[in-house]
């Protein structure tokens, strides 16, 4: 940072009592001010403040080039040590969805209520979309903690981070998306126009998980233990959403207020639609009251009060 010069003024002389000369300085336009004061004087700022939330969307959108080019480059260096490489991205989730039809569909009996052919898309189709959110929000938490060379080193806006990190869980799972549509086929769900909704469902699920991953990263980056807490609330919530089983089915001899608790909740929203977009024997029985509103409603809420959330602490990443 550039200091403005100042102006030096020149030595004033008097003579003392034995007739020599002593020079004495005039007093600097500086002299009594604090150093804020200084900084208000010549123009200063502090490195790192945080801007207004409009000029933040401004800069961010600047770098809108960067959040891609760093969400593929991560994308791409993901399994660049595994032999089987990209492949994983739709290996790993289809064989949870295998573990799970085994432990779930076979031995529990989770699968009642619901016909072979529409459990098994059932279940991968749930395995898929809650392990976007669940990567989305595992990501955000490292996003600052796990960069802090980056950050301490180069000036840009923070929140490109977690975005960029959610982005690239998104086009994983569009990848993944080609295998999703092939398991819903070979079970008798075949291309339609209800296929068409899968679109507002996940940019919708992409709002919601950006948020998450904003939120979790301003809180990861205060407490880095909370990347260790985190698998186990996010196994809880799984097993809370209707990953593995029809809620309103099983739940059905329970007290409505608690299915409609675990349908209301965000994963368990963003699973049924993309459920009744893409199977055929899933239909609109199986969905909670004006679920597009509360899907939109997650959506937004937690997209414009993550971002602002994450924002207010903008200056205080990569410090300490």
């Amino acid at each position: 940072m550039r200091i403005p010069k100042t102006k030096v003024f020149p030595l004033v002389s008097e003579t003392t009592h034995d007739g020599t000369v002593a020079p004495s300085a005039t007093a600097l336009p500086a002299e009594g001010l604090t150093a804020a004061q200084l900084a208000s004087k010549y123009g200063l700022t502090v490195s790192g403040a945080r801007p207004s939330l409009v000029e933040y969307v401004r800069q961010l959108w600047a770098r809108r080039h960067f959040i891609l080019a760093f969400s593929r480059a991560k994308l791409t260096a993901q399994y660049s040590q595994a032999k089987l490489g990209q492949l994983w991205q739709v290996a790993t989730p289809l064989l949870n969805a295998a573990v799970y039809f085994f432990i779930f569909g076979m031995i529990l009996k989770a699968n009642r209520g619901l016909s072979h052919d529409v459990y098994i898309p059932f279940l991968v189709t749930g395995v898929f979309v809650f392990t976007f959110t669940q990567s989305s929000v595992m990501v955000g938490v490292r996003a600052i903690s796990g960069n802090l060379g980056l950050v301490r080193a180069l000036h840009f806006p923070r929140a490109s981070l977690p975005i960029s990190f959610a982005l690239q869980q998104l086009q994983q799972l569009l990848y993944s998306l080609i295998v999703l549509f092939a398991v819903a086929t070979a079970f008798g769900s075949y291309p339609d126009l209800s296929w068409l909704l899968i679109v507002p469902a996940l940019a919708l699920q992409f709002l919601f998980n950006t948020g998450l991953a904003l939120v979790f990263a301003r809180a990861g980056s205060a407490t880095p233990d909370l990347a260790q807490l985190m698998p186990f609330v996010l196994r809880t919530w799984m097993y809370a959403s209707g990953v593995m089983f029809s809620i309103p089915i099983f739940l059905a001899d329970k007290p409505q207020w608690l299915a409609n608790v675990l349908q209301w909740n965000p994963a368990a929203i963003y699973m049924d639609l993309m459920r009744f977009a893409l199977i055929d024997g899933y239909g609109a029985e199986n969905l909670p009251d004006h679920v597009w509103a509360v899907a939109v409603l997650w959506a937004v809420c937690l997209a414009i009060g993550g971002f602002i959330y994450f924002w207010k602490a903008e200056e205080r990443y990569g410090r300490g």
